[in-house]
Order: structure tokens, then C-alpha cells, then sequence
């Protein structure tokens, strides 16, 4: 039966379509749940290799490609990730792109922006600041703005990911993945979430859907930590949250150091360089926050790899 028109299937699969040949096609590692100090079997999505070094090329590629550009181009403000998946899209398509981040942003990703061809701004200590500062040139110029996640196409264009690894990984019990402003992982949801278990992991300084769950609706959180320069948003979007609350998706927290072991064990193990937030889902396994049962099969989405090339952080403890 196909999709209805208008359904987040029928925009997922219209995603698809339009991303097949721009966007690469990311492979899946399938390894035994003891290599991470779990039960089970695990799928890995290696999405850290994807265009713009993490997934949100899907979506901001994907937003490009279903709506009109005029001539002032784009404006966007990210943590970076965004950023850098906006500036290159719109490289590759032809556009002008202003991205606008706040000063936590990794340098690496800064430049990175800076590489792609985009008018780069510095402003703010979080992303809001920076998302307020973008509005202002929006206004000026009247260039189109791409929202980091609260943006249904942007967010089918992330659902990609999950459809992509239930290809290549065959049916999944479970799926962690990371949460921020949550357009990856509502994206899975809308995907997934009727056959699939969801879990959105989070590090303790980064807890938006936690904090909704608990509050029964989206709130601001305060955002610090290691992984806040990806997952900075100080609430989740109402699209995800939506998406995330119908697939009844479980809620799990990490500590800074167990994304930090998790960085160090992805390098040692499997050669991977990730930034934290894309450590996040691998911490919630060896930190024993998510425990996979014997049989189960597990999908975890490695979602970005823009981070400095420095000796990765150890725990503290």
C-alpha cells in the first residue's frame, strides 16, 4: 500500500528519493554486543562518515532540494553540526549560506564551515543566542532559514538514517541514538517507532527529552558538558517531542567520563575518531544505562565525527 500523502512514511520515502546519489549511502558494522560490553548483537550506522562529517547533510540537503532558494540564500544557526551540513549543501547546490554559532563551537567545525564557503558568525554563549542572531539577518536579507531540527524536512531528511540502517541491518529490536534538539532521533521515531524500540540518550549536562518526560511536555534545560556543542539545544523541538512521545521512546542519561570511555573504546576497539555527542549511544551500552537482552538486536547510529584532532579525553575516575 503506499504511503498517504502527507504521512511522515510518505515524507520520509520523498526524502529518500531525493537524497539517493547526493548524500552517501553509510555503511553498517554488525559486531557481537560483548565487543561493547553488552549482550546481544549490535549494528552499527557509521553516519560519522557521511558528507559534512555527521548526518544532518540528510536534512539540511534535503530542505535545499523541497523548497525554493532565492538569491540571498540561506542562514542558519547550529552548534556546528548543522552549520557545516547547511554550508555544504548549499555549496554543492549553488547557494550562498550564512551560519551563525555560538562561541562553544568546536573550532574544527568553525573552520570546517569556513571551508565550505559560508559566512561564518560567532555569536552567543549557546545556541539560542546564536539561533536569535541568524532571525535578525533573516530578517535584513531575507534569506531562507534552515532550522537545526524544527523543521519537517529537515527532520524527514534525518529520518533517512533509520530507514538506511533497517535496510542494510535488517529488522531491529532496539535503536539508541543521540538526542539534542531531537531531529535525528524523532526522525528514527517517525520512522521506526511503530515496530522498533527508540532509545534517546543524552549526557546529564544535555537532557532535553529527559526533561521533557519528566515534565510531560518540552522544557528548558540547562545545557553543559562535553557534548554540548552538538546537542546544545536548551529544549526539544515540539516535532520531536511528538514523534518521541507517540513511540512511547525510553529516555536514558550518561555522565561526561562515560562518553569519554566511550570515545576512548570506539578509537582502541574499532579505529573510529568520534566527537561526544556521537559517543553517547555507545556510553549508554558500556556504562550498563542499557542493557540489551541475549537475543536482542540492537542499532546504534555513530551520527558524527566533526571533532579536534587531539588525544581523545580519558575518565576522570
Amino acid at each position: 500500500m503506499e504511503p498517504r500523502p502527507g504521512s511522515w512514511e510518505h515524507d520520509i520515502l520523498e526524502a529518500a528519493d531525493r537524497l539517493d546519489g547526493v548524500v552517501r549511502h553509510t555503511p553498517v558494522l554488525t559486531v557481537d554486543g560483548a565487543q561493547l560490553g553488552a549482550a546481544g548483537r549490535l549494528s552499527l550506522k557509521l553516519e560519522l562518515l557521511q558528507h559534512s562529517g555527521s548526518f544532518k547533510a540528510r536534512g539540511a540537503t534535503n530542505f535545499m532540494l523541497a523548497h525554493p532558494i532565492g538569491s540571498a540564500g540561506v542562514v542558519a544557526a547550529s552548534g556546528g553540526n548543522h552549520g557545516a551540513a547547511v554550508a555544504w549543501a548549499a555549496s554543492r547546490l549553488g547557494h550562498r549560506a550564512a551560519i551563525f554559532v555560538p562561541t562553544i563551537a568546536a573550532p574544527a567545525k568553525v573552520e570546517r564551515l569556513r571551508r565550505y564557503g559560508a559566512d561564518v558568525h560567532q555569536v552567543g554563549a549557546v545556541y539560542a543566542e546564536a539561533l536569535a542572531a541568524s532571525r535578525e539577518l533573516e530578517a535584513e536579507t531575507g534569506a531562507t532559514p534552515i532550522h537545526a531540527y524544527e523543521d519537517r524536512a529537515v527532520m524527514a531528511g534525518a529520518a533517512t538514517v533509520g530507514r538506511e540502517l533497517e535496510r542494510q541491518a535488517g529488522p531491529l529490536d532496539t535503536v539508541l541514538v543521540a538526542c539534542g534538539g531531537g531531529g535525528l532521533a524523532g526522525g528514527i521515531a517517525a520512522w521506526l517507532g511503530s515496530r522498533t524500540r527508540v532509545v534517546a540518550c543524552e549526557t546529564e549536562g544535555t537532557a532535553t527529552f529527559a526533561g521533557a518526560r519528566a515534565a510531560g511536555r518540552p522544557v528548558p534545560v540547562t545545557v553543559t558538558g562535553v557534548a554540548a556543542d552538538a546537542l546544545g539545544a536548551t529544549q526539544i523541538g515540539d516535532l520531536a517531542w511528538q514523534r518521541l512521545a507517540e513511540a512511547d521512546a525510553a529516555s536514558v542519561l550518561v555522565t561526561d567520563d562515560e562518553v569519554a570511555a566511550a570515545r576512548a573504546e570506539l578509537w582502541d576497539r574499532f579505529r573510529l575518531v568520534t566527537e561526544p555527542a556521537a559517543a553517547v549511544p555507545v556510553a549508554a551500552l558500556l556504562a550498563g544505562r542499557y542493557r540489551p537482552a541475549a537475543d536482542e538486536h540492537v542499532g546504534v547510529v555513530i551520527c558524527g565525527a566533526n571533532t579536534d584532532l587531539a588525544p581523545l579525553p580519558l575518565p576522570t575516575t
